[in-house]
């Protein structure tokens, strides 16, 4: 495939966070008068977008900012802790050489991912790590990017598992990798017709020839 730069989504992308997530979701309910998530319940909030998850939960819009500031502030406390999606510490060294540019584009915190590459020993392989505080925000980003390196949007590819993702990749017409291994569904992601969508890290390495 012609890519020559790969951007990834960090959290269920590269980092197995969904039980962090909801454990700190559920610590912050009470405060914030929302009710709790059941790990049971979680197969049927994989198929969900984040306007109907948010309905699904009952979350408040103007709650959202705040959650998720407060959130990835808690995670950073444990964030060493977690573990890396199997299979990806695997291929990220042989992939970044048969690219010119690594990137991570998240709605995490920056020092987050920089904690969590640094633990797993992964944090050398990244060019940069770029982060956006708004859930919908990702599309102006990946056109940011493709400006700031110069590269036309058809030669990256962003690599997330999630429907936002998807739609903020095709907003920005930026390829997309969809990976089905984090929060939302094959089915659900299938559904948006993503350039690609793979069920393990080694597939994300085939999409690359070597030299």
């Amino acid at each position: 495939m012609p890519y020559s730069t790969v951007i990834f989504d960090f959290d269920g992308t590269l980092a197995d966070t969904l039980e962090e997530s909801r454990r700190i979701y559920n610590h912050l309910a009470p405060e914030y008068r929302l009710r709790e998530v059941s790990a049971e319940e979680l197969p049927v909030l994989r198929n969900f977008s984040l306007l109907e998850l948010l309905d699904h939960l009952d979350i408040p819009k103007r709650k959202v900012p705040s959650l998720l500031s407060r959130g990835t502030s808690l995670m950073r406390g444990n964030i060493t802790n977690l573990p890396l999606i199997s299979g990806i510490a695997e291929i990220l060294p042989e992939l970044r050489q048969r690219v010119d540019s690594f990137g991570i584009l998240t709605s995490n915190a920056t020092a987050n991912v920089d904690l969590f590459l640094k633990a797993h020993g992964l944090r050398q392989h990244f060019d940069f790590i770029s982060s956006t505080s708004k859930l919908t925000g990702k599309s102006k980003h990946l056109r940011a990017i493709c400006k700031t390196f110069s590269v036309r949007p058809e030669s990256m590819l962003y690599v997330g598992d999630e429907i936002r993702d998807v739609k903020a990749a095709k907003k920005a017409d930026v390829p997309m990798a969809a990976v089905t291994w984090g929060f939302n569904s094959a089915d659900s992601l299938r559904i948006l017709a993503p350039e690609h969508l793979l069920h393990t890290p080694a597939e994300l390495l085939g999409l690359f020839s070597e030299g």
